[in-house]
């Protein structure tokens, strides 16, 4: 009888080894693959971000055409938006006023994070011919 516990407290030994040993290649495999699963999905979103950023890029050169104007085609940029804005030496809230919206959506568009609506656009090109003192005589009537 003491034989037999002898050899069974053996044979359990032995095949905890053994399955230790193809456990143990096992974990590393999986390891390995859940290292490389998170290296995946961190290039993934690394090129998402990039594909958003370039389709945002993308975006700020667009032409419309003018409302009311036949083959009168107004682009719009964000940067050329701030120079003229600074052009004029207007704040952005100043700016809003003569365009009919918001400071906030002007620095906005100059941020380049949103774009004005097609209606806005008349608005934007008219700016692009008024002077200082022009500016300045339409917003006079708003500030009294």
């Amino acid at each position: 009888m003491n034989i037999a516990s002898v050899l069974k407290a053996e044979i359990s030994r032995v095949a905890r080894k053994e399955v230790r040993a193809e456990v143990e290649s096992l974990k590393k495999a999986s390891s390995q693959y859940r290292s490389d699963l998170a290296a995946l999905k961190r290039r993934t979103a690394d090129l998402e971000r990039l594909v958003k950023k370039l389709g945002k890029g993308s975006t700020n050169e667009k032409a419309v055409e003018a409302p009311g104007e036949t083959g009168v085609v107004v682009r719009f940029s964000a940067k050329g938006l701030a120079t003229q804005r600074k052009r004029l030496g207007l704040s952005a809230a100043e700016m809003g006023t003569l365009l009919g919206c918001s400071g906030q959506s002007v620095y906005k568009w100059e941020q380049g994070t949103t774009r004005p609506r097609a209606s806005q656009m008349p608005a934007i090109a008219a700016l692009r011919r008024m002077g200082k003192k022009e500016a300045a005589a339409k917003l006079a009537p708003v500030e009294a």
